[in-house]
């Protein structure tokens, strides 16, 4: 198993780590944000890439739902 980068000094000041994607929604782009608890971006975008079908289900719903506030879905993962 590779071992993950040790968080950068700005990681670590800026605490838990967030990615962004985008979903198409129509002929359109949805913004969103997911909020993760790792502590560098690429433990957060790994997360992303292995999780992508839940988190695309959870971005879907919160669209359906009209939870989008200033143009982005935000999401947040379960904590563990």
């Amino acid at each position: 198993m590779r071992k993950f980068p040790d968080p950068t000094e700005q990681e670590l000041s800026e605490g838990p780590q967030a990615v962004a994607f985008q979903i198409a929604n129509g002929n359109m782009r949805q913004n969103c944000i997911l909020q993760t608890n790792l502590p560098t971006k690429v433990q957060a975008q790994r997360y992303l890439l292995a999780n992508w079908p839940v988190v695309e289900k959870m971005a879907r719903d919160a669209l359906a739902l009209g939870k989008v506030e200033n143009g982005e879905i935000r999401l947040a993962i379960p904590s563990t």
